[in-house]
């Protein structure tokens, strides 16, 4: 059975071959889901060990995500392979190789530069798995004069008193996009800004702290890096010191 790949242009057979690796692989999301149930075993329900261990958890199941999604690549590739390059082909896969090698070496560039920004989402995943798991009220990535990633306890609570809200945004490396923060919801109260960046420079750091910005870390980034900082924080002291009350606050006030 000839293969009809071979009359199709090389642009063509890249972007099937993107759309079909696409269509095998997990999605980030479901990578860290994964991730997380495997990391936290028969602590999944144990909210206080969470909370108490939660920078070390962060670390932990970005590597372990980062180390499930390669192990899913290899099979979802070749399944790209198989079912657009055509299991059938006359042609052994060593010509297939020569003719298409180029587009080839495109796809595993491609391949290979789609990993960074998946990396900083797996981020933004992992905090949204663990706010779950700890039942923490929040709107995710709502339009509310910006778009914060977490708007905590809710849109309507913030429509009614915007001063008692938390804005927390999830940046993996900042550079200068920390300033985005300060328009992710301008007229909060509280804002914090978690990363996992442990080379922000003094002038940025200055800068986050006379916007009045939290910065929220894996406690062993914030020992190491920032520990002169006062607005550097654990996430263990983000609940403990802010987030923890704020749930209280809401409760006794009947917002949630």
């Amino acid at each position: 059975m000839a293969n009809p790949i071979v009359d199709l242009a090389d642009a063509d057979l890249l972007e099937r071959l993107k759309e079909v690796k696409k269509q095998k692989l997990l999605s980030g999301f479901e990578v860290v889901k994964r991730a997380t149930s495997e990391e936290l075993g028969d602590r999944k329900n144990d909210s206080e060990w969470l909370k108490a261990n939660f920078s070390i958890l962060v670390e932990h199941i970005q590597e372990r995500a980062y180390r499930l999604y390669l192990e899913s690549e290899k099979p979802a590739c070749v399944e790209a392979f198989r079912e657009v390059l055509g299991p059938d082909s006359e042609k052994p896969f060593s010509t297939e190789f020569e003719k298409h090698f180029f587009t080839l070496d495109r796809f595993f560039l491609a391949l290979t530069q789609g990993r960074r920004p998946r990396a900083g989402k797996a981020f933004e995943h992992v905090i949204t798995v663990l706010f779950s798991k700890l039942q923490y009220p929040y709107a995710s990535q709502p339009i509310i004069n910006g778009q914060p990633d977490f708007l905590l306890p809710s849109v309507a609570h913030y429509e009614a008193n915007a001063v008692d809200c938390i804005i927390f945004t999830v940046k993996r490396t900042l550079r200068e996009r920390w300033r985005q923060i300060v328009t992710e919801g301008t007229r909060g109260f509280q804002f914090f800004l978690a990363t996992i960046d442990e080379s922000i420079a003094a002038r940025d750091l200055d800068a986050i702290r006379d916007h009045r910005i939290h910065l929220v870390l894996p406690e062993r980034i914030r020992a190491e890096r920032y520990s002169d900082r006062p607005n550097a924080i654990s996430f263990e002291t983000f609940f403990r010191d802010h987030l923890d009350p704020a749930m209280a606050r809401w409760k006794n006030n009947d917002v949630i």
